[in-house]
């Protein structure tokens, strides 16, 4: 029924700019915020830099007084990379290491070491709500504002996150002011992407915003080609001068072949061509797709009270067979076998969040009180395939052939409906101190309920959760540019499954400690950050037994290291954003062992460091721009990327190479309505692995490739 609610409302919308057209729009009585006139060549020397963050406090509190290590991936910074997808973007923010994507089946990230789940990741939220619960397409940069990176425990406020950050993604907003844009854009790789973006009033109180993009690609691997669909319509009605009410829709359509990488040739990650697949060429594309609809109602009762009220709703498909080596295996010879596996996945996500917002004046002192309630409940129905040796591939080290040997679903190896439910409660106060000092604390109270069907095994089994996060922080502002943070927080994860005597495992709980600078110019239009973190984490799921089949829950890990940002404008022609990383990651208790399954051994890893996070990583963009005759402007700029030796599995048994990768790109504002873009990454065709599982899943990185885009407004 949703889909085909949405698929009428997608429709209204498409033919929204044809309304707007025939019709004049009457403005004249709304109450508009003021809007800032700038010259076409002024447009496009916004800063990188934003002095506010809603979802760290989910107040308006300014960065500089927040007592927390926040960077944010502008559009700005979107929009001259010419970013399509996270992956790429991701690169610009310190503590940020990607995990194993499987090809780009789905975005994977660790912030600070830690991961979250083996495959769905870390926590990552969409306009403050849960994102990623389930298998998710990967997202797309069409409807994306910007993205803002919380580092360190948010659980007093979002609940079930890792303790490295969270993630939020910001969405474009509908304006009362008609802006029309359509983007072409061409590139290596038969790399063809058309999209748009419309937004303008219906009536006085009525605005719209409609994004929308379709995307196809080829790849340097063999037998790579994806499509993408987004859909994205939103909404904003004033209802009265003290309500109003937003709309976000969104819809994700990807297929591609599923790509597990290439493998390491008795070890060697060299010793065969990254663009190789060892896949099936005849199997069907993995096909992903997610509806996600979220309402918010926002009232002021008066000057000091507001209350906000969001609904959001998401559902997940993810359907299609897949050939692959399996996991852990050592290829010696030049031919390899390969297994297949069918997934059936479907999801479905509802939740709802409510929270009061008091300001007030204590004895002087500004006092900003926050406390609300969030509740879901979160469906997947799983259904996973096996069949064994189905593909057999000769050739492997030079120009690779492939065997059908079997085909079919084969016998079904996971059945299960698993169902969790959370509950929570919250609450936040950030009192002023004085004029120097900002006080910040926060607690959080977590029921989640999970029950899990095993339909294979015959089983059904209930899990309960509960979890207090408290969090403080203290700021100190040292003058108008500088300021100290200090803060503390705790976070947690609940454990799946079960041990080996049938019994459930306590959830993962981490405790981070904190302390850093910040810098803020006078002008706003620079911004720096320097932190230093320690966080420990227990209850970890170390691996497996010495049967191989039931996990253990005896792990305890430690994540430390310093982060430096700086991003924003040097001076009228030149933006920047950088950032250096330093992560010192270690299992500091193992008393179960993992199996390495190359060997069947049983590895203690207690002193071995946390899979693909490096301990050197860095990033630098840069963008020098100026006027020309006519009314017109141009940039030019180059990106830098740094990535360290990182361990490639989990028993720290192989490392994958550091790497540096070298950008161009570059810009031409014609006229006040076209803007040609024109930027090469990798322009030195560095080879190099992005992510591994293990020796036999490795992902190689994206070679020289060249984008041509034109951007015309309306």
């Amino acid at each position: 029924m949703h889909k085909k609610v949405f698929s009428i409302l997608s429709v209204s919308f498409i033919l929204i700019p044809n309304i707007m057209l025939s019709s004049e729009i009457k403005t004249n009585n709304v109450s508009l915020s003021d809007v800032t006139i700038v010259s076409n060549s002024d447009e496009n020397k916004q800063s990188y830099y934003k002095t506010e963050a809603n979802s760290v406090t989910r107040t308006d509190t300014p960065l500089l007084e927040t007592a927390q290590s926040v960077q944010i991936v502008t559009d700005d910074i979107l929009d001259d990379m010419g970013m399509v997808s996270l992956d790429d973007t991701l690169d610009y923010v310190s503590g940020i290491s990607r995990q194993n994507d499987f090809g780009g089946v789905w975005d994977n990230f660790s912030i600070r070491g830690f991961s979250g789940h083996e495959n769905t990741g870390i926590s990552m939220l969409k306009n403050g709500f849960a994102d990623n619960r389930g298998y998710n397409a990967p997202r797309d940069a069409a409807n994306i504002e910007s993205i803002e990176v919380l580092k360190g425990p948010s659980g007093a406020l979002y609940g079930n996150t890792e303790p490295g950050g969270t993630i939020n993604i910001v969405t474009k907003q509908p304006k009362f002011t008609n802006e029309n844009s359509i983007t072409t854009m061409a590139g290596s790789d038969d790399f063809y992407r058309l999209s748009a973006d419309l937004t303008g009033p219906l009536s006085e109180s009525f605005a719209y915003r409609l994004n929308v993009a379709a995307e196809n690609k080829k790849s340097f691997r063999d037998y790579i080609e994806s499509e993408r669909y987004v859909v994205a319509p939103s909404f904003l009605w004033l209802i009265n001068d003290n309500t109003h009410l937003t709309y976000m829709g969104e819809y994700i359509r990807q297929e591609a072949p599923f790509d597990r990488g290439i493998v390491a040739f008795d070890g060697d990650l060299n010793g065969v061509d990254h663009k190789t697949f060892f896949g099936n060429p005849k199997d069907d594309n993995m096909v992903l797709e997610n509806f996600t609809h979220q309402l918010m109602l926002e009232h002021d009762f008066s000057n000091n009270w507001s209350t906000k009220i969001g609904l959001a709703y998401k559902t997940g498909d993810f359907k299609g067979t897949g050939a692959e080596v399996k996991p852990f295996v050592n290829v010696t010879t030049d031919s390899l076998m390969l297994r297949s596996r069918y997934k059936d996945f479907e999801s479905d996500d509802i939740s709802l969040q409510a929270d009061v917002k008091n300001v007030s004046t204590i004895k002087g002192l500004k006092n900003t009180l926050l406390f609300g309630i969030e509740t879901y409940r979160y469906e997947l129905d799983f259904a996973l395939y096996n069949l064994n040796n189905t593909v057999r591939m000769d050739n492997i080290r030079g120009n690779p052939t492939y065997t059908t040997l079997a085909t079919g679903k084969g016998n079904i190896i996971r059945d299960e409906n698993q169902v969790q439910r959370g509950m929570a409660f919250f609450a936040q106060d950030e009192l002023a101190l004085s004029d120097s000092w900002r006080l910040l604390v926060g607690l959080r109270y977590d029921k989640i309920d999970t029950q899990l069907e095993e339909y294979k095994k015959g089983i059904t089994y209930s899990q309960n959760d509960y979890a207090l996060s408290p969090r403080i922080g203290l700021t100190y502002l040292i003058n108008p540019n500088w300021s100290w943070y200090a803060t503390s927080g705790k976070s947690f994860r609940p454990n799946s499954g079960l041990d080996k005597n049938g019994n459930t495992f306590e959830a993962e709980e981490g405790i981070s400690l904190e302390t850093g600078l910040k810098f803020e110019s006078d002008n706003k239009d620079l911004g720096a950050s320097l932190a230093l973190y320690r966080i420990d984490k227990e209850n970890v799921l170390t691996g497996s037994d010495p049967s191989g089949v039931y996990s253990i829950a005896a792990g305890e890990v430690r994540s430390q290291g310093i982060e430096f940002d700086i991003s924003g404008k040097l001076n009228s022609h030149i933006k920047i954003n950088a950032n250096y990383t330093y992560t010192d990651t270690e299992v500091t208790k193992d008393t179960g062992g993992a199996v390495d399954w190359s060997t069947g051994k049983v590895v203690n890893l207690e002193g071995k460091a946390l899979s693909n996070v490096p301990k050197h990583s860095g990033a630098l963009l840069l963008m020098w721009e100026d006027d020309l005759s006519n009314n017109s402007s141009y940039g030019i700029g180059s990106n830098v990327i740094y990535v360290g030796k990182r361990e490639g599995n989990y028993i720290n048994s192989f490392k994958l190479p550091d790497y540096t990768t070298v950008g161009l790109l570059s810009y031409w504002q014609v006229n006040k309505s076209l803007k040609l873009k024109f930027n090469v990454n990798n322009i030195f065709d560095k080879e190099y692995i992005a992510s591994s599982y293990d020796r036999s899943w490795a992902v190689p990185g994206s070679p020289r490739r060249f984008t041509l885009s034109m951007n015309y407004k309306f």
